[in-house]
């Protein structure tokens, strides 16, 4: 895989995932107990034998970049490879922050034209998968394929949430439908493609030259079917868009099955991150811990039933904790009750509080579409006062304090918003 670049799409704001992604980018959303979401596409590339790679970044990326540093949990540190950040600036030349995938690759045409590599692989770094590169960028050699798209089945009645594929009987792609209502194929397009670099150079250039939009899926796509040999590669194992609240919830909730469709703990496989170097987890004498993940640097004091804990998480006596998922170094006061929510990182429960209390479903006023299935989040450094009651699809801003609180009873649907908006760091 010497002869391979890897362009990691990681600048998208993702409004979908709410304040969990309000100071940070969405790949940089912490994952499964201890990793981050773009853990899976770098260690893929890893895994794969890929040692160049560059990730192309925008939105709030310093908790990104802090992350990824030089690449060394993923081997990116040494003489043979190395990870680049690629981030827009304004400079006396005709350029802009990215406005879609395929102009952020384009306005990053100068690195791809001075790697001595005969393919570009292009991915995305907000997928939840395992994958291996090398057999689809093998495939792609073996076919003299001008573009390989990797693709997956989805239910038919999901086909207008993807970009629609129609494959030959020999594999060739001979149709592209972004998100349509119906359609006869449902094979989703997974955002992973790999180029002849002439190939995307030229088609970079027309794309410059028309500027008829702005993404690969919607716009490149369609225009080279025609032009090019253009080829599905079927993937069949996990993979999940973890884009909206819901589906990232479910995501992590994924993990806890006996035997999960994504194998963290497969060493072909294996997912690297960051090692924080926290100590083991402990339970104390009352612990109750059912069916969860808990990792290094976790006390748990209370009852922790279906959730994923994150590192230095503190769940006091009597504390209950079920289908949640609770961020680093999170205290969840003596008594407290957190149901099917998402708490972000460095928050403070107060004694007795009720996060996700009751049965009203009522959807969150300020963001509907996203809040909806009675998951309510509490975002980064709140500060939640003893005996607060918060219910269903609420949202908890960011560094709240007990001041911002209108009563001790916040009704599904609601939001809390800090009075007096501070800088903290990310």
């Amino acid at each position: 895989m010497d002869r391979v670049v890897a362009l990691i799409l990681a600048g998208g704001a993702s409004e979908r995932l709410s304040i969990l992604s309000a100071e940070r980018a969405k790949p940089a959303v912490p994952f499964g107990g201890k990793y981050r979401i773009i853990d899976f596409t770098l260690s893929n590339c890893a895994n794969s034998g890929i040692c160049n790679v560059a990730v192309l970044t925008q939105f709030n990326p310093r908790s990104l970049v802090q992350h990824i540093g030089v690449g060394r949990p993923w081997d990116l540190d040494r003489t043979t490879s190395s990870v680049v950040l690629l981030q827009p600036f304004l400079s006396r030349s005709i350029r802009d922050w990215y406005k879609g995938t395929a102009d952020a690759v384009y306005q990053n045409l100068y690195y791809i034209e001075d790697q001595k590599v005969d393919e570009v692989l292009i991915l995305s770094g907000d997928h939840v998968y395992t994958m291996a590169y090398d057999i689809m960028i093998n495939m792609h050699r073996s076919r003299q394929a001008d573009v390989t798209v990797a693709v997956i089945e989805v239910p038919l009645s999901d086909v207008s949430r993807f970009g629609i594929i129609t494959l030959d009987h020999n594999e060739r792609v001979i149709s592209f439908q972004e998100k349509p209502r119906s359609a006869k194929s449902n094979l989703a397009s997974m955002g992973i493609y790999v180029f002849d670099k002439s190939v995307l150079i030229k088609s970079l250039e027309d794309y410059e030259q028309k500027k008829s939009g702005h993404d690969f899926g919607q716009n490149i796509l369609p225009e080279i079917i025609s032009k090019h040999k253009v080829y599905g590669y079927r993937f069949r194992g996990y993979w999940r868009d973890v884009g909206t609240v819901q589906s990232y919830w479910q995501a992590n909730m994924d993990l806890i099955a006996d035997l999960p469709d994504l194998n963290l703990y497969d060493p072909a496989a294996g997912i690297r991150t960051i090692h924080r170097g926290k100590p083991p987890a402990k339970m104390g004498p009352n612990a109750v811990v059912l069916r969860s993940l808990v990792s290094n640097g976790a006390i748990i004091n209370g009852r922790v039933d279906r959730s994923i804990i994150f590192p230095g998480v503190f769940v006091e006596d009597d504390a209950v904790v079920t289908e949640s998922i609770i961020f680093d170094d999170t205290s969840v006061g003596r008594g407290s009750i957190v149901d099917r929510s998402i708490v972000d990182k460095q928050v403070w429960l107060g004694a007795g509080c009720c996060i996700g209390c009751g049965d009203d479903m009522t959807p969150n006023k300020e963001e509907p579409g996203n809040l909806n299935s009675g998951i309510t989040i509490v975002g980064k450094g709140a500060r939640i006062p003893g005996d607060i009651k918060v219910g269903r699809n609420c949202k908890i801003y960011c560094w709240v304090e007990d001041a911002d609180f209108p009563s001790k009873d916040i009704s599904s649907g609601d939001s809390v918003v800090s009075k007096t908006p501070r800088r903290h760091p990310l």
